[in-house]
């Protein structure tokens, strides 16, 4: 059990108040960095999205005078013909206040035809139609005559002006033209530029799993953009309400006669927005392992469980959403099958799939957090999370970085 007061001596002791600035610019680290390693099952070489053979993540950062602050971010399934080699795909709604773009016709034909671009509130239909030109630019789509972009958003207007969206056709071009496998850049960049988690800055953030052998050695990735309130917790540890700063947190504390600012006092501004735990989170999943789209569902189920464990509630004004996709070759489809044959993986099967797709979801989520930097605009700054304040948090419970 975590001694408030030998926290709180412990805290000052090292000056991490939280009425203290965050973590300087360069100061990231990953999740497990930190000692925080969700689950039993091992990431992949890069703990991305991109361990997943094929896949391919591009960011562009949208910057633009003392007011937007924005960007968009590309996923693309595979390295081929997106159009007639279609990923099976599904989508799962953990809240629907959103404007996700092209989700009709996901869930009717359970595929992919498009990579998914994630983007800001208003942005999406400048960034649909970017993606619908990128596709029908392309020489073998000559006669193409209908495509379904899909394009995933969150609201950053607490910092960017939302309604402004320049220059987010370039932006879309940009993005899917820097796609990469390897390495992807997480915190304050790409459609994570202006995002908000818990009060704090959020951002992108990615992981992997990789299941033994004895269990299919499938890989599952997940790329998130945060932009969501709650009660933050990681790994257990109810680090928001100890740094005095989670969702209705007025109210409990009017309701219990306390002084505002938690066990440190203090209050700090800019939460309003965070207060009753709103926001957006988009969740995008890839696997290599053959699954359609009613078992992708299910999978994206999961990834709820993950983003619950970080502290979110899914309010009323949240929109969690998550895509899935696999990139198996042979669960892929040509939309001129007349007769489409699949060897997918059965029900009893996907046991171990839930369980990587719980622990990749969590711990991307705190690299969205952990990787962020500050943003200021006209409108105000937020801060990153203090790291130093949450370790000492975390090594209170006995969760240490690894030497």
């Amino acid at each position: 059990m975590i001694q408030i007061s030998q926290v709180c001596a412990r805290l000052v002791a090292v000056g991490c108040a939280v009425i203290a600035t965050s973590a300087p610019v360069g100061a990231q680290q990953r999740a497990r960095a930190m000692g925080l390693a969700p689950g039993v099952f091992t990431p992949g070489p890069n703990n991305a999205i991109t361990d997943v053979a094929g896949v391919r993540v591009g960011h562009e950062t949208v910057t633009l005078g003392d007011s937007v602050r924005t960007g968009v971010t590309a996923i693309i399934p595979h390295g081929g013909d997106l159009y007639r080699d279609r990923v099976p795909a599904a989508l799962h709604v953990g809240n629907g206040f959103g404007k996700l773009l092209g989700v009709t016709q996901l869930r009717e034909l359970g595929e992919l035809e498009t990579p998914v671009l994630l983007t800001c509130t208003l942005c999406i239909w400048q960034a649909g139609e970017a993606l619908a030109q990128y596709m029908l630019s392309k020489p073998e789509n000559a006669n193409v005559r209908s495509i379904n972009p899909v394009v995933g958003e969150t609201n950053d207007g607490q910092l960017n002006a939302t309604r402004a969206r320049p220059g987010i056709a370039a932006a879309v071009n940009r993005a899917l033209a820097s796609a990469d496998t390897g390495r992807v850049t997480e915190g304050s960049v790409g459609a994570g530029h202006g995002t908000v988690m818990f009060g704090w800055k959020g951002g992108i953030g990615t992981s992997s799993r990789r299941l033994p052998a004895s269990l299919g050695g499938y890989t599952v990735g997940v790329i998130v953009q945060g932009n969501y309130g709650g009660v933050l917790q990681m790994a257990g540890v109810p680090v928001g309400q100890l740094l005095g700063r989670y969702a209705f947190q007025r109210d409990v504390e009017r309701a219990a006669g306390s002084p505002p600012g938690g066990a440190f006092g203090g209050m700090l501004p800019g939460d309003l927005g965070a207060e009753r735990g709103d926001g957006s989170c988009m969740i995008v999943i890839a696997t290599d392992a053959p699954i359609l789209s009613r078992n992708l569902e299910r999978l994206g189920a999961r990834a709820v469980m993950g983003l619950a464990r970080t502290g979110s509630s899914a309010s009323n004004g949240s929109g969690d959403y998550v895509i899935a996709f696999s990139t198996a070759p042979r669960v892929r489809r040509s939309p001129d099958a007349t007769v489409s044959t699949n060897d997918e993986l059965g029900n009893d099967a996907m046991s171990a799939l839930f369980q990587a797709v719980t622990e990749a979801t969590e711990e991307a989520l705190y690299d969205a957090l952990l990787m962020a930097t500050p943003v200021s605009t006209r409108a105000g700054r937020v801060t990153a999370l203090p790291r130093d304040s949450v370790r000492v948090l975390l090594e209170a419970r006995g969760i240490r970085s690894p030497r």
